[in-house]
């Protein structure tokens, strides 16, 4: 994932002084959070009581400062909208701050008042976007004379906050106005919970070594019991070398099983509320589903479009998938006379064929990828293609031991900062995401640059064996790490404008996916973690016929995942009989290829996208499409072009919302998108 968003991806520093110099003069306590412009916050120090007192003092500020706003007689541009700026955008990073050390905090009081720090924020959020005082200066000035003259993003900025402010509700009679409060309230604390269970689920799959055949030894050694056996914590850095290696059907069934159920004792329960309180919320606001009200702020604007593009993607898929099925059937019952492929099989057999048809073997692959050697090479990598450069902060106050910070610049300018938490730990967020914690902006002091965080969950390493990246792991690595540099190279006047529409926030960072599918790439880091050996060619050559070995299955099983969340958000009746559970069997007969899932699991329960980011998995291949038609121009450039590098961060990087995305992306083009690359790469371009 990618990227981690508010309706305001606002942020500030509590210290700074904006132009207007308008905003109250409030004396700030001693708080580690409150640091000097572009100083690091002492996280190695933050203590839960410090994580209270944050989101206090910024609740206080903001009430001070929204109560100017509103007191302001004829405002000019910069007497209302820096300080607004301001407000939003340092309630923003007290939210996305105390968000990620609920998620991140080894320390459990930390992490609770954490939790405690982003709902009380976003219930601020709530009052703030709704607060019809503030929406009557922003419509009067609109209305008045100076709006007439603005141009490019200061216009947007206007047009953009009015119209979150009526989608937060502030148009609604009194009495709905308070209910729709209620219910984002109440649908941000389910979500904390959700996370929470999934997160602290814990499930372990235990087996003996006969269990185990087939799972490759290096991984089984970090995982022995005393037993004889082995104890394999059930989480995304362990589902793929048990699921695509694991001879015994049974051990491949029981993994699918644990993975599939966390959290599932409470989380059915509390997704069924989500979208019961989703859809009440789209009916106060005139919609007539959750996702026509979710839609509408998004590049895909409604929920007719996303069905059309999904419906498109599934057609073309299911021909190829259907094939790539027929041969899976075969493979199984080939082993298992009679028996059919079933939903704990697909990743064993797909991973046959690429081992026995292609010689491609993702667990010898994993040697050539070593985490350090990898991500040296992909910040080498990017440091050349953008035209920047990195400085590790050495000795920096950090939350764990794990983790890294670095600096970025831009010759000698300071871009942004990043942190790196790449390994999972006990009740730390078991995903990947890039987080941003502070964007930047324009202050009176100087220019608060971005920090950002890419949160991972890669295996750790040991002492005898370091973290082994599987290809696809290196693709996750290249993506989320896009998602930071999308972070750092954003400059603009406005935190309110740094990021982009969601639905087209993953092209940003799905492009970099590209350079790993070019042999000089990997060649130039890739490195066996024991000999040396540089990646074969040969390894590469038998990796790049494979490809699309799956592509058909994949994308059907992508546009499935589309099909639910759309239909949790689109399709509910609160008239009807609802059941998540029923809903997969249901998208499985329209479908008709059979069952793509286990129906004695609930994946629903330990989805994060249908849970914090509704309407959203669509996004994924809709930013694709962008993505693999950007890289079109690395393509006739050259991949390490740096001309075409820097065109891309300053055009698309550094855009957020200061101009209209499309139009950025063609003046990047030359040309209007179009979505032949995307198709092209699928092989699908004879559909």
């Amino acid at each position: 994932m990618r990227k981690l968003f508010l309706p305001f991806i606002l942020a500030g520093t509590l210290l700074s002084c904006d132009p207007s110099q308008n905003q109250s003069e409030v004396k700030l306590p001693d708080n580690p959070f409150l640091t000097e412009l572009n100083q690091p916050i002492d996280f190695q120090n933050i203590t839960s009581e410090d994580i209270k007192a944050y989101a206090q003092i910024a609740l206080d500020i903001s009430v001070a400062i929204r109560e100017e706003i509103k007191g302001l007689e004829n405002p000019s541009f910069e007497e209302l909208f820096f300080p607004y700026d301001k407000m939003t955008g340092d309630l923003g990073q007290a939210y996305q701050i105390t968000h990620m050390l609920y998620w991140v905090s080894p320390d459990s009081a930390s992490r609770a008042e954490g939790e405690k720090g982003l709902q009380r924020l976003d219930s601020i959020y709530n009052n703030i976007s709704s607060d019809k005082g503030l929406y009557q200066q922003f419509v009067n000035f609109r209305d008045g004379e100076e709006y007439q003259g603005l141009q490019g993003h200061r216009k947007l900025l206007v047009d953009d906050i009015i119209f979150e402010m009526e989608r937060a509700g502030v148009s609604l009679e009194d009495q709905d106005l308070e209910r729709f409060r209620k219910l984002n309230s109440e649908i941000t604390a389910l979500t904390s919970e959700y996370s929470k269970n999934m997160n602290t689920a814990n499930h372990v799959l235990s087996i003996s070594k006969e269990e185990a055949a087939g799972i490759p030894e290096s991984f089984l050694s970090k995982y022995e019991n005393d037993r004889g056996g082995y104890d394999i914590p059930v989480m995304p850095a362990t589902r793929q070398p048990v699921m695509n290696n694991a001879s015994v059907e049974e051990t491949r069934k029981q993994y699918n099983f644990l993975y599939n159920t966390r959290g599932a004792e409470k989380n059915l329960e509390i997704l069924d509320q989500l979208v019961i309180k989703r859809d009440e919320l789209g009916d106060l606001m005139g919609y007539e589903t959750y996702a026509g009200y979710n839609l509408a702020a998004k590049m895909a604007k409604d929920p007719e479009t996303v069905w059309n593009f999904i419906q498109d993607l599934m057609d073309r898929a299911k021909p190829k998938a259907e094939t790539e099925l027929v041969k899976l059937n075969e493979l199984k019952s080939t082993d298992v006379p009679g028996e059919s492929i079933k939903a704990w099989d697909i990743q064993y057999y797909q991973n046959k064929i690429l081992k026995e048809e292609y010689n491609v073997d993702h667990e010898l692959i994993r040697e050539y990828f070593p985490m350090q050697e990898c991500l040296d090479g992909m910040m080498e990598l990017y440091q050349e293609v953008l035209a920047v450069r990195f400085e590790k902060v050495e000795n920096a106050s950090v939350w764990h031991a794990d983790v890294e910070m670095y600096r970025v610049y831009d010759g000698e300018r300071l871009m942004g900062m990043f942190y790196l938490d790449l390994f999972p730990r006990p009740n730390k967020e078991s995903w990947f995401y890039g987080v941003p914690m502070i964007p930047g902006r324009e202050t009176g002091n100087g220019y608060q640059v971005p920090v950002s965080m890419l949160l991972g969950n890669f295996t750790k390493p040991t002492e005898e064996v370091p973290s082994l990246l599987s290809y696809r792991e290196l693709n996750t690595l290249f993506h989320e790490f896009g998602h930071i540099m999308d972070g750092m190279s954003w400059k603009g006047e406005f935190s309110y404008q740094s990021s982009s529409k969601s639905d087209f926030v993953e092209a940003m960072s799905q492009l970099f996916e590209n350079w790993i599918e070019d042999f000089d790439i990997i060649n130039s880091f890739a490195r066996h973690y024991e000999s040396g050996e540089p990646f074969p060619k040969e390894m590469f050559d038998n990796m790049k016929a494979s490809k699309n070995v799956s592509s058909g299955l994949d994308l059907v099983y992508g546009q499935r995942s589309c099909f639910y969340d759309m239909s949790l958000y689109d399709k509910y009746d609160p008239d009807s009989e609802f059941n998540t559970n029923q809903l997969w069997v249901d998208l499985d007969k329209e479908i008709g290829l059979g069952e793509l899932s286990d129906y004695n699991t609930q994946p629903q329960a330990c989805w994060i996208h249908i849970n914090t980011h509704p309407c959203y998995y669509y996004g994924y291949f809709w930013s694709e499409v962008y993505a693999k038609d950007m890289f079109t121009q690395f393509e006739e450039n050259g991949l390490r072009d740096q001309a075409t590098g820097k065109r891309y961060r300053e055009l698309i990087l550094a855009n957020g919302t200061q101009r209209d995305i499309v139009e950025a992306v063609e003046e990047f083009l030359g040309r209007p998108s179009n979505n032949e690359a995307y198709l092209r790469s699928l092989g699908f371009e004879d559909n």
